[in-house]
């Protein structure tokens, strides 16, 4: 169901992980064949949406330019083999731009991460998604739970892996993606401190041209989607439109995490 006349206009921003027909069993939840990614790709060209990168958005919410009349946005977490390979060449086929959010201790040579194995592109590979037509932003150093953190631990993972982006690529990277969307007051306004202009959440919900710089709305895009899911989420509906408050359940399960952390130290958030 669309939304309903002179409400606020949704912003489908999706987010995937790996395109893969046999990931590994700790991503095939968030794993998309490359036949169902072909699909979607199909549906977002034919729904007649303009395709944005985070930074067109960031225009937007900061009120340096209008916002299309009906955007969508294609993300990437984490920097799986297949991103600046078969996926990245499927996007450029179709002319769509996207943004890569890289875990820089994950594709770095004797990183260090606590994502589990897989096959993950590496640093130097962020060139070719940029050549592409893939805008690259931070997914931090290790991919930590960030609201659980300590304030140094936090600021490291914003800082380091923003400045290691920064220096294989040669310029400024100014957008952030939480780990599993994980985020609080205190962490949004760590990001900002660290120099990110946007960061964006999880929330599973349409983004708006109302909605919070740091704490961005997506759509995560799980195996068990089909076509029609995604094709609702193009025509407006079948998710709620963010700006909105975290409601009690999410509170409840960050402070349990945080307390969880305190006993194990910092935790794969996935």
């Amino acid at each position: 169901m669309s939304p309903a006349p002179g409400a606020t206009p949704a912003v489908p921003v999706f987010l995937y992980h790996a395109v893969m027909d046999d990931p590994p069993e700790w991503i095939a939840e968030f794993t998309v064949t490359p036949k169902d990614f072909a699909a979607h790709l199909d549906a977002v060209v034919d729904s007649g949406r303009t395709p944005l990168t985070i930074s067109a958005l960031a225009d937007c919410l900061a009120g340096r330019a209008p916002l299309p009349p009906r955007p969508v946005l294609l993300t990437f977490d984490d920097g799986f083999a297949d991103l600046p390979g078969p996926t990245a060449d499927v996007l450029a086929g179709r002319g769509l731009p996207a943004t890569a959010y890289l875990t820089t201790g994950a594709i770095t040579p004797g990183g260090r991460s606590l994502l589990p194995t897989a096959p993950m592109m590496t640093l130097d590979e962020a060139r070719r998604l940029e050549e592409a037509g893939l805008e690259i932003g931070s997914h931090t150093v290790t991919h930590a739970q960030l609201d659980t953190l300590t304030a140094r631990r936090l600021r490291a993972e914003l800082r380091d892996s923003k400045a290691a982006l920064e220096d294989t690529l040669g310029h400024s990277v100014p957008h952030l993606a939480y780990p599993h969307g994980y985020n609080s007051p205190r962490v949004r306004a760590a990001a900002a401190r660290a120099g990110y202009e946007t960061a964006t959440a999880v929330r599973h919900a349409l983004s708006s041209d109302r909605d919070e710089r740091h704490r961005i709305a997506r759509l995560i895009v799980r195996r068990g989607h089909t076509l029609a899911d995604v094709e609702a989420w193009l025509a407006g509906g079948g998710a709620r439109i963010a700006p909105y408050r975290d409601g009690p359940q999410t509170i409840a399960w960050r402070w349990y995490r945080r307390g969880r952390a305190m006993l194990r130290g910092p935790e794969f958030a996935g």
